[in-house]
């Protein structure tokens, strides 16, 4: 079956917006993984180093998540029967994962307005499990699609007929693991360039022994998806790169060179997308049996002219989003620590409860 440069060319801008979401969003899903393991001291200081790590991601969590909706939007546009097939097919991870990510956006802007320990407690518990289930779910996700999945075809209509548990196997699984112990390392390796102090150390310390641990992890998936899975031989050039990527990052984080590790956990997430995406090329969702039923590429793919139009929009706005993307990070590029928290704003009790029957009247 004949694949068009148009229908290449948005599978790898598809990737391209993966790795941009994955290197992006998964330090501030390492991040928020640390609030519940990082802090240290008692209670009041542990409170201002939990408010220290969310501030660091603060100004820009949100517009990272704007490169998920775009690789969506864009899967939708460009590929519809891919979208429409996969999301019926990993309809509750997906939706475990948008749940996960409203909770985590809810108690980002909730968690400061009101002063009482059982509010708080209670957010911190949101953003625990708005960071950790994503970063394990979207491993076991990425993993199937190289993998390949259980499809039937129903005229020009695709279904995965494997069911959710088939989802959870032990490949996916270690998937899982991959992107859980690369999140971490990314967030640590960010909090030690974001912050100063005896927090900067401490997740400075962590990230050396992460960093051997996503070395092994990652490494084992990388091979395992090459060896039993890929449908590409040069897709090695990923592995090796990817591999070459992790023993730097090592090497950073021992020597305490922060900024070489992010550059070197950034390039190992983006060469997992290149392995991820050239395992599964020409398919969109590859078959899991060699004579399964897959969707191909050219099946998925919109009309000629529906591609023509999207690239004719992402070479006008792309360069915005980018500006705009760079311009944040600059602005909010200061290091912070505890002495450079303000005071709390937040309502007592009983003023929440007169200005809640104000605004009601």
């Amino acid at each position: 079956m004949e694949t068009s440069a148009l229908t290449i060319l948005w599978f790898v801008l598809i990737a391209v917006l993966w790795s941009g979401y994955l290197v992006l969003e998964g330090f501030d899903f390492g991040v928020g993984m640390l609030t519940s393991i990082l802090p240290a001291g008692d209670e009041r200081h542990k409170e201002s180093e939990r408010r220290v790590l969310i501030n660091t991601i603060g100004p820009v969590w949100d517009g990272n998540e704007v490169w998920l909706l775009t690789a969506g939007g864009a899967t939708f546009a460009a590929f519809p029967e891919w979208y429409a097939t996969l999301f019926e097919g990993f309809y509750l991870p997906l939706l475990l994962i948008l749940l996960a990510l409203i909770l985590r956006g809810v108690a980002f802007e909730y968690r400061g307005k009101l002063a009482r320990a059982s509010w708080v407690k209670a957010f911190d518990a949101a953003i625990t499990v708005g960071s950790w289930l994503p970063a394990l779910l979207w491993g076991v996700a990425f993993a199937n699609l190289v993998r390949g999945l259980e499809l039937t075809q129903d005229g020009f209509a695709y279904h995965y007929t494997g069911g959710f548990w088939a989802l959870l196997n032990p490949f996916a699984l270690l998937g899982g693991v991959t992107t859980l112990v690369l999140f971490a390392l990314h967030g640590t390796i960010y909090v030690s360039l974001k912050t100063s102090g005896a927090i900067r150390d401490r997740a400075a310390a962590l990230s050396s022994r992460l960093s051997v641990a996503a070395l092994v992890v990652a490494g084992a998936w990388a091979v395992w998806a090459q060896v039993a899975y890929s449908r590409n031989a040069w897709t090695w050039a990923a592995v090796v790169v990817a591999a070459l990527a992790l023993v730097a990052v090592v090497w950073a984080a021992w020597t305490r060179r922060a900024g070489l590790a992010f550059i070197g956990t950034a390039v190992t997430l983006v060469a997992a997308v290149v392995l991820i995406f050239g395992a599964m090329y020409p398919y969109a969702l590859a078959p899991l049996a060699a004579d399964g039923v897959g969707l191909h590429l050219a099946t998925a793919s919109s009309t000629h002219l529906t591609l023509v139009i999207m690239t004719w929009v992402a070479v006008l706005l792309t360069p915005v989003v980018l500006a705009y993307t760079a311009w944040t990070y600059w602005v909010f590029r200061r290091r912070l620590s505890t002495a450079d928290l303000p005071a709390p704003a937040a309502l007592s009790w009983s003023a929440a409860k007169s200005a809640f029957a104000t605004a009601l009247r």
